[in-house]
Formats: C-alpha cells, structure tokens, sequence
C-alpha cells in the first residue's frame, strides 16, 4: 500500500515535518507500506504557477499524482492566524476535487501554543469532510510543549493505527447489535388503510 505525506512545514528543520515522520512511522510499524513525502515548501512557485495560468509544472503534477494514487495520507500544517497555512490549502485547491474521494486522511497540525488546537475540528476536518475524504477520527495536533511530553506520542499512536485500519480496508465502526425488543415496523399505508376499514 501506499501511504503520502504531504507537509506544509516553512523551516529547516521543521516541527511539522518531524510530527509528519512521527505519524508515517507509526504507521508503517502498523502494516506495511510504501511512504512518499510531498513538501509543499518545494512547491510554493509551482502552486502559483498553476494558479495564473492553469497548468501544474512537473514537480507539482507528480505530488498531485501521488496524492490522488495513494491507499492513505497523512497531511500536517503549521497554524497560521488560527487556521491552515495558505500554502496547504493552495495545494489542495489545485487538487482534482474527486481525488481524495473515500480516501482515508489522518489530519495533523503544529503550533506555537495548545490554543490554537482546535484548528483540527474547525478547519481541516471540515476541509476534507468537504473533499469527501474519510477522515480518522484522532486527529493530532502538538504545540511546543508538547514535544517530549506525556500525551503526543499516545496521541500519535491511536491515530496511526485508525489510519492503518482504514487502509486496510478494516471498519473502525462495529455493527449495531439489535435491540431485544426490537419494535415492528408497519408500513404507513398499511396503517391508513387499517384506519380507513374501521
């Protein structure tokens, strides 16, 4: 299976590129899988390129590709202004709307302060609910004290293998067992036709 990466991370070395690696790696210590990076920091011209004029260079057709290809992806952002970087959501922009379809996505974000967490549930989960991927349900999210702290790495754990379950075709969701007393269902033009015979 193949598993993408895309991280937003601006600097060198880069906090959300060291939390993408964490999450690839667990997930690879999960099932085997055959990981790609794709670092949007290498694709901000090409991004805009295709923004003016409509085409995507080589190196930006090929992050495309991998992405749209792939079994499962993993995608980090620095929060900027309380949300995704411009730069994560231009790539996503210019990806084909039907390409992250039933895809499953494990959402990921990096900040200055524990604050800015909620930036998961209010922007990239709507973000790609949106692109109608399937998105686990632990999201991670790690603020600069979080780094070496109780509480990531169990956080990274849990949401690696709900990616690798997802990938590997497994349903995180169990089957509703029925209820004992379990109600009949009449249908409603029986039950009309029951009142009008009275």
């Amino acid at each position: 299976m193949k598993l993408v990466v895309v991280s937003a991370g601006l600097s060198v070395p880069s906090s959300t590129r060291l939390l993408a690696d964490r999450l690839a790696g667990a997930v690879g210590a999960r099932t085997p899988v055959d990981i790609e990076v794709v670092e949007l920091r290498d694709l901000a011209v090409e991004i805009a390129h295709n923004f003016t004029n409509g085409f995507a260079g080589r190196k930006l057709a090929d992050a495309l590709d991998a992405v749209g290809s792939a079994d499962g992806l993993i995608v980090v952002t620095p929060v900027f202004s309380a949300s995704y970087s411009g730069l994560f959501k231009s790539f996503f922009d210019v990806l084909d709307p039907d390409a992250l379809t039933g895809k499953p996505v494990l959402i990921a974000a990096t900040g200055g302060s524990a604050r800015h967490s909620l930036v998961l549930e209010h922007a990239l989960r709507p973000l790609f609910a949106h692109l109608r991927a399937v998105v686990v349900p632990t999201a991670v999210y790690a603020a600069s004290e979080d780094w070496g702290a109780q509480g990531l790495p169990e956080r990274i754990e849990r949401a690696a293998g709900e990616l690798a379950a997802l990938m590997g075709g497994l349903s995180a969701v169990r089957p509703a067992k029925p209820a004992k007393d379990a109600f009949e269902v009449v249908p409603f033009a029986e039950q009309l036709a029951a009142i009008s015979s009275r």
